[in-house]
């Protein structure tokens, strides 16, 4: 029988103050309107999601069914030691799916991926790099000096996976102090696997919809978001310090 495969990604999208926690294949609750004033807490846990997982169970429940194979049987075994693992971190945001939505190897990818969110030691991102990545004071460097040492930890942010989001509003000098200040000494979970990016949105402390909206949004986008809170929108602009910045992968 076929299965539908969707792609297990972690990316977790922070601002100064908030969090956004996206999960490729699965569903949010909530609001279905774009782009708030803020960008919504995660809290403890995978309760704010309708997380949808295959119980062993279920296995006998499918259509013509089929004996197991050995790489079946290797997975019905690592989905269960996965399940012994996570028990304690569980509650009642884990419900059955329909066996359609999943098949075996991506389920456990799924459970993985939560048991190393679970585990994962949270640290000031400066303390992710050995030596530590600590930042000359920005009133103490010129411009040529200080556009030399932003882009070399823009580069050493993304070799751990961290991207900068919507930083063309924002002058080099700008951006280096959003760094310093508001980034370097975030304490965050710090995820050694290759499929889990950190997106920093650079918009401001909650996630400025005016920012966004004057220099971001598609004109889909502004137009959802006004009929979504019914306000005026700000008139659109060119971001004034256009850059490209390293990406996550598969991502324009």
């Amino acid at each position: 029988m076929e299965f539908f495969q969707p792609l297990v990604k972690l990316s977790f999208v922070r601002t100064a103050s908030a969090a956004r926690c996206n999960l490729d294949a699965f569903s949010k609750s909530g609001s279905n309107c774009p782009r708030t004033d803020t960008t919504g807490a995660v809290p403890h846990g995978y309760g704010w999601y309708h997380i949808k997982l295959r119980k062993l169970q279920d296995l006998g429940t499918m259509q013509n069914p089929q004996p197991p194979q050995p790489d079946e049987v290797d997975q019905l075994m690592r989905n269960a030691e996965l399940r012994d693992e996570l028990e304690r971190y569980v509650d009642e945001s884990i419900t059955k799916v329909n066996v359609h939505q999943l098949t075996l190897a991506a389920e456990n990818d799924f459970l993985a991926s939560m048991l190393a969110w679970e585990q994962a030691p949270i640290l000031p991102i400066y303390r992710w790099f050995d030596p530590e990545l600590r930042a000359p004071r920005p009133e103490m460097l010129n411009d040529a000096s200080l556009e030399s040492i932003l882009w070399d930890i823009i580069r050493k942010l993304y070799q751990k996976r961290i991207v900068l989001d919507f930083t063309d509003h924002l002058s080099d000098r700008e951006l280096y102090c959003l760094i310093y200040r508001d980034i370097l000494p975030a304490r965050e979970k710090k995820l050694d696997h290759m499929n889990h990016y950190l997106h920093w949105d650079c918009t401001g402390p909650s996630g400025d919809p005016d920012i966004w909206l004057r220099f971001y949004a598609s004109e889909e986008e502004r137009e959802e978001w006004s009929d979504c809170y019914s306000q005026p929108l700000p008139d659109r602009e060119v971001p004034p310090y256009p850059r490209i910045l390293p990406r996550e992968m598969g991502q324009g």
